[in-house]
This record gives C-alpha cells, structure tokens and sequence, in this order.
C-alpha cells in the first residue's frame, strides 16, 4: 500500500468535509459541524489561508486528512495548532495517521514553529496511545474554554 501525502486542493474540499464530520460523529457531536466545503475552500485556500490541510491519499482516495495553522503562544513562541487529525475508519491502522502525523511535525519543522500542540479527549484511549508513544506530552491540569456564537452575544447583550 503506498500512501501520498500532500496539500489539499479545492476538489478535495467535499471529502474533507465528510471527514470532519465523520470526526464529530466519532466525538459524539454528529450535529456540532456548520460549515461547508464553500467555506473550507475561501478560508483554506483564498488570497490569505487560515489553515494548512494535508491529505492521504491511498490507491487515489482519500483515506485521512490533517488540518492546521499557526498561533501564537506568550510562552514558546509560534506554534502549529493541529486541529483535526482523521483517518477514514477502514483505513485505521493502516499507517494513514502516522504519515499525516509525522507530515504535520514535518511542516512544523519546516516553518520553524516553537512547538506543535493540539486537544485530544480524555476518552479517547487509542488516540493518547498513539500521541504518548511518538513522545508527545499530555498537560492533564488545563481545561479547554470555549465561547460559541450564541454565548458570546449574550455575553456581550448583557454587559451593555
């Protein structure tokens, strides 16, 4: 089995989409994903991308994908945010994520980042497994704090 790696393209787009969304099926969010492959095109692909999107390509199909992009950390400097690392379900254990995986800490070398960091969930097993034994650290003393669109305004509605 020979796998390809590479950036993803606009044609790409719609299966990276089906992608993300069997990922929030996975995470038991079927419902959490709204947006579309319009989207992921203007804001991965437009004059000033927002992400870098990888994808594994195996006998001409696309077997996983890894979304990324650039933060800032006060700490360590620029940091490669891996967002969404999936691999299709038939193609789990294949090799597919190892090669979108050490792709990403490829592109992060490459762009000269302080550090790569991404969220995994607590349940997860297989994926902290597979993190912990390519040497990744796993910080069990932070939350991850969020505001969607509909707190933020009431946020903000209230504090007028």
């Amino acid at each position: 089995m020979s796998i390809l790696i590479r950036k993803a393209v606009k044609a790409d787009m719609p299966t990276v989409l089906n992608l993300i969304k069997e990922l929030a099926v996975y995470e038991k969010e079927p419902d959490a994903v709204h947006i579309s492959s319009e989207t992921l095109e203007k804001e991965g692909l437009g004059e000033h991308p927002l992400f870098t999107c990888f994808v594994a390509e195996v006998d001409g199909l696309i077997a996983g994908i890894a979304l990324t992009y650039f933060v800032f950390s006060t700490w360590q400097g620029r940091t490669l945010h891996l967002e969404d690392l999936v691999v299709t379900q038939k193609m789990r254990g294949t090799g597919v994520g190892m090669a979108l995986y050490k792709r990403v800490m490829q592109f992060g070398k490459e762009e000269n980042v302080a550090q790569v960091k991404w969220i995994v969930l607590d349940w997860n097993t297989p994926a902290i497994d597979f993190y912990e034994k390519t040497g990744a650290v796993m910080h069990k003393n932070w939350h991850i704090v969020a505001m969607d669109t509909a707190r933020l305004n009431s946020f903000l509605d209230d504090s007028n």
